[in-house]
């Protein structure tokens, strides 16, 4: 039966996939960040502000993906 069967391998759209990752992470930093200017309370400043080098660190994994993926499609691995 067809549904036995695992779906193939699609990479093709990884990159793009990966750049809208970076690029809705980098609106969802800067949304944190706008809300920083509306609160007083020290607590929500530092969970903002840890919450976001973490959005940092995913970005550079995010990048790091995509030059693999990129490097993939072109035939380097």
């Amino acid at each position: 039966m067809a549904w036995d069967k695992p779906k193939p391998d699609d990479r093709s759209d990884n990159v793009e996939k990966l750049q809208n990752m970076v690029f809705n992470t980098i609106q969802n930093m800067e949304r944190a960040e706008e809300s920083m200017a509306n609160t007083d309370c020290e607590q929500q400043l530092e969970q903002i502000q840890a919450k976001n080098e973490r959005r940092r660190e995913s970005i550079d994994a995010f990048r790091s993906e995509i030059k693999d993926e990129y490097a993939h499609q072109q035939g380097e691995e």
